[in-house]
């Protein structure tokens, strides 16, 4: 379901930036070019009409995004951890003092005479 949401909202963020850059802010864009008086969609439905698809999609992103959130998968309890939890319970106390050997390790036992006859 989750990757269902995810490819709905890469949609709707693409058709929004479409109906976005067709747009002109200065009341432009693909509406001067319906001028003709004449044309089923005239210049001032066809800005209404750009308007509330940016509206809508805008709120499909909202709620898609939502939802989305609501089926991100998460791992079962106990069983799969994140990898940041398993770094924070390995890691060191960088407090902690080492232990070093207070003492040298023995020399190691040379040869027994009986080694040396051979």
């Amino acid at each position: 379901m989750y990757t269902l949401v995810t490819v709905l909202i890469f949609i709707v963020c693409i058709l929004l930036v479409l109906i976005v850059l067709v747009q002109n802010s200065k009341g432009g864009g693909l509406a001067s070019n319906f001028q003709a008086s004449t044309q089923v969609m005239g210049v001032r439905k066809t800005a209404d009409f750009l308007e509330k698809t940016t509206w809508g999609l805008a709120g499909a992103l909202l709620v898609l995004s939502i939802l989305g959130s609501a089926f991100i998968p998460r791992g079962q309890a106990g069983v799969d951890q994140s990898m940041v939890q398993e770094q924070i319970q390995n890691a060191v106390d960088p407090n902690q003092v080492p232990n070093f050997p207070t003492t040298a390790p023995a020399a190691p036992a040379t040869g027994t005479a009986a080694d040396s006859t051979k």
